[in-house]
């Protein structure tokens, strides 16, 4: 290939790639939704509030959670950061601005639904666990207690009924969120138990209109389990 030739294809690689939308090249897309939040962040950073006691950390059983149950949230001095259809490799991206930046007392971490069934990457076990484990790693370096939590019951998922095995891969799941609290010597609220039917496989019925997400008699059981570990969080544990 000699130089002209060269030089035409870089000119003409250069030129597309100027012609191509913004989102395309990533300049443009808010993969991880750092907008949701921006302004709320700022606030809360700048207003002299009183500390944050615990931002709860997820997807949209969290983000659900804070928007049905705000009593629960205002009066425990509570911050909700979840965002609907997140994975956890979302989560990761949006860590410091939404979590960390916060200065919270303890992150209640709840996630992995969204990974099961396959929202942004396909769904490898190993991958989700580690990038739960990044954001324990990252939290504890800045001084910050963190709360793992189960995978909620879900038989599948309407929007990716390609899922056929989603309650084998939550009780995995699950298991390996324990062991990780176990290694890092961290609470561990187990929701899946006290939310899961007859069946052992779904949602109770009476917990949740959809399957996936808590109803607010839900979120009332899950608040009775959480409120005791984030009260008897110890400087140890930090």
């Amino acid at each position: 290939m000699n130089n002209r030739f060269k030089a035409i294809i870089t000119i003409f690689f250069s030129l597309f790639s100027s012609l191509l939308p913004f989102s395309l090249l990533g300049q443009k897309n808010d993969w991880a939704n750092f907008a949701r939040y921006a302004d709320d962040n700022k606030a809360l950073q700048e207003n002299g509030s009183e500390p944050v006691n615990a931002i709860f950390f997820g997807n949209s059983i969290t983000d659900s959670w804070a928007s049905m149950r705000p009593g629960f949230f205002s009066a425990n001095g509570f911050v909700g950061r979840g965002i609907s259809g997140q994975t956890t490799y979302q989560f990761l991206s949006r860590f410091r601005e939404d979590a960390i930046n916060l200065r919270p007392r303890i992150i209640v971490l709840n996630g992995g639904t969204n990974d099961i069934a396959e929202n942004s990457h396909p769904y490898s076990e190993e991958k989700t666990i580690g990038n739960i484990r990044s954001m324990v790693e990252i939290a504890r370096a800045n001084g910050i207690g963190v709360i793992l939590t189960s995978v909620l019951p879900a038989a599948g998922f309407k929007w990716n009924r390609n899922v056929t095995d989603a309650p084998e891969k939550i009780e995995s799941l699950n298991r390996h969120i324990i062991a990780l609290a176990d290694e890092f010597n961290i609470p561990y609220v187990d929701y899946h138990a006290s939310l899961l039917a007859p069946d052992k496989r779904s949602f109770r019925a009476d917990l949740s209109n959809d399957g996936v997400h808590p109803n607010a008699k839900g979120y009332e059981i899950m608040e009775s389990l959480i409120l005791p570990a984030i009260g008897n969080y110890g400087n140890a544990q930090q």
